[in-house]
């Protein structure tokens, strides 16, 4: 994700919810009650209990929720954007992973009514986004679950801590943001822990469009009352904050790679003249795409394109899976591919791989900003090192910049401009201590080993170190957890601060107000 004006929020919970110990496995028998065992001597079971309102992750402990595993997401959606109103149904296909007395839900909108298996459930809340859902009967451990929720409300004014994630525009609304999105329009377990598969429907009044993720199954379709539904897929497993909505006036344009996947890009009618700009950068991401995968292994997802917003939308862009969503402030400069090829290194570099937990964050923002750094030596407009010596030397060893631990940089610096930057940096350093061969070896070996999955610092630092041969234990603590600006040895500098390189005012541009809270 990268920033142009402050428009990202990181919302923290009151108070932190506390990871519940989950039950052990129900032995046979009712729930609660002695079993029979081969002796006919019964032994006592455990009693089901209530799924972890949280997953524990460090930074924001009740983000997602224990005790199932979602597989399925299906949203159908009926939004009115002269008020603003979002109606739905979303379905749930999951796994129960222990005996559940009930379970959380992250949600905030207001809640109809939730079934589970086709029994009609109880609902209360929790903290700031926690449905709690107890159902009719018990959940036992491996139980397939079909959970559907019916729920209305006018996200743009649900707002937590004065906040709202959704983004209402003069002709529609952008469901766009990090770490969460999900929150204003459909129930989730909203933490990359947990991720699934999508599919997304939208009635809107006929004329107005609808893009998400994915490819779309089938064209739109015509309904009743002048309107019409917007049907979209994604197959491939998806954080929840990853699935978006971008809905209003917008021109499609389609096409094909040349191995055939679909392009779906999406321009806001009202860019004006940042139109031309804007098409001239989403429009090579498909080149982007090719030159990437060369580099990180092969492109992880069904579909690739991406989505200029409106004028009075996000000021931000985001890795939305399979199609980022870019602001207009990246255009307002002329073309910006610095933008496309960030946001696309996330297809591999947080959206397939996704962090464990948030602090972890780095393994997103530093891949996908060095990936602009060496775009910029392919395109000649500057090497990495070039790139590494300015950025560098652009930070007094006295600025804050230094006092903030890309590796754990604490939930309220999550996004800070440190994550990026030296992030960036860090990786050059890697580069330069175990050299390109075993560099560009390491990469996609990242990528391939937690496709789809998510990863930690500790297991790509061991990953490094299992391909280069090398101890890594000091470059990865100076450069990421280490306060104060590291030694660079002073052969590596030149004499005087080096110019910056052609790509320089681009990638700054693409970074600039990266302190988001």
């Amino acid at each position: 994700m990268e920033g142009v004006h402050l428009v990202r929020r990181v919302l923290t919970a009151a108070t932190a919810a506390l990871t519940l110990t989950t039950a052990g496995t129900m032995l046979a028998g009712a729930p609660g009650q002695a079993a029979p065992t081969a002796w006919g001597r019964p032994t006592v079971t455990a009693a089901p209990q209530p799924g972890a309102p949280g997953l524990g992750d460090t930074y924001f402990p009740d983000y997602g929720n224990g005790g199932y595993d979602v597989e399925h997401y299906d949203v159908r959606l009926r939004y009115e954007p002269t008020t603003d109103r979002l109606t739905g149904t979303t379905t749930i296909l999951a796994t129960a992973t222990q005996d559940l007395s009930s379970f959380n839900l992250d949600f905030l909108l207001d809640v109809e009514s939730v079934r589970v298996n086709g029994w009609e459930a109880s609902t209360s809340t929790a903290g700031v986004h926690e449905l709690v859902v107890t159902p009719a009967r018990t959940i036992t451990r491996g139980q397939q679950l079909t959970i559907v929720v019916r729920y209305a409300g006018v996200p743009s004014q649900t707002l937590v801590g004065g906040y709202s994630s959704w983004t209402r525009t003069a002709d529609g609304a952008l469901a766009v943001n990090e770490p969460e999105s999900a929150w204003w329009w459909f129930p989730s377990n909203d933490h990359p822990l947990d991720k699934a598969t999508f599919d997304i429907s939208v009635s809107v009044p006929t004329g107005v469009e609808v893009i998400s993720n994915g490819v779309q199954p089938r064209p739109p379709l015509a309904e009743a009352g002048n309107r019409t539904r917007w049907i979209w897929r994604t197959t491939s497993p998806t954080a929840t904050y990853l699935a978006f909505l971008a809905i209003g006036q917008y021109d499609i344009v389609t096409d094909t790679t040349p191995g055939g996947q679909p392009v779906i890009n999406a321009y806001s009618t009202s860019l004006g003249a940042l139109r031309p700009a804007a098409r001239a950068s989403i429009e090579r991401t498909a080149e982007i795409i090719d030159w990437e995968s060369g580099l990180f292994g092969p492109y992880p997802f069904e579909a690739q394109g991406g989505v200029a917003g409106p004028v009075d939308g996000i000021g931000f862009a985001l890795e939305t899976q399979t199609r980022p969503v870019y602001g207009p402030g990246f255009w307002r400069r002329g073309a910006n591919t610095y933008v496309v090829v960030h946001e696309n290194a996330h297809q591999w570099f947080g959206d397939s791989v996704s962090v464990a937990e948030w602090r972890n964050v780095w393994l997103n923002e530093g891949f996908a900003s060095y990936a602009e750094w060496l775009w910029s030596e392919e395109q000649g407009e500057g090497t990495a090192q070039e790139l590494f010596d300015f950025t560098y030397d652009s930070y007094p060893a006295d600025d804050e910049f230094w006092q903030v631990l890309p590796g754990d940089p604490g939930a309220a610096q999550v996004f800070d401009g440190a994550v990026y930057d030296r992030g960036a940096m860090a990786l050059h350093q890697l580069r330069l201590a175990v050299g390109d061969d075993a560099f560009f070896e390491i990469l996609p070996a990242w990528t391939t080993a937690h496709r789809y999955g998510n990863g930690t610092t500790a297991q790509f630092q061991a990953l490094a170190e299992d391909i280069s041969g090398l101890d890594l234990d000091e470059l990865f603590t100076t450069w990421l957890f280490t306060a104060g600006r590291p030694d660079v040895a002073s052969a590596a500098r030149t004499a005087t601060p080096p110019a910056a390189p052609k790509s320089w005012a681009k990638i700054r541009e693409a970074h600039e107000l990266l302190s988001h809270q």
